[in-house]
C-alpha cells in the first residue's frame, strides 16, 4: 500500500525589517527564495523543513510569526 505524505497546512507570516544591502549572497537569496523583495513586506509561506533551512539562514533580517 502507497502511504500518503502529510501536507503541513501550518503557515508562517514573514516580514523583512532589516535591508539585504552589504549581507552576504547567500543571505539574499534566502530571502529573495521566501519570496521577500521590499523592507516592511510582509508574505505568508507554507511551514516545512525548507523553509525553515532559508529562514535560519537569514534570521537577523526576518521577523517571524506562527
Amino acid at each position: 500500500m502507497a502511504t500518503k505524505k502529510k501536507i503541513s497546512t501550518k503557515k508562517l507570516k514573514l516580514t523583512l525589517i532589516r535591508s539585504t544591502r552589504g549581507t552576504l549572497a547567500a543571505h539574499k537569496a534566502s530571502v529573495a527564495g521566501l519570496g521577500l523583495k521590499k523592507m516592511h513586506q510582509t508574505v505568508e509561506v507554507q511551514d516545512n523543513p525548507c523553509v525553515r533551512g532559508m529562514i535560519q539562514k537569514a534570521a537577523f533580517l526576518l521577523r517571524v510569526e506562527e
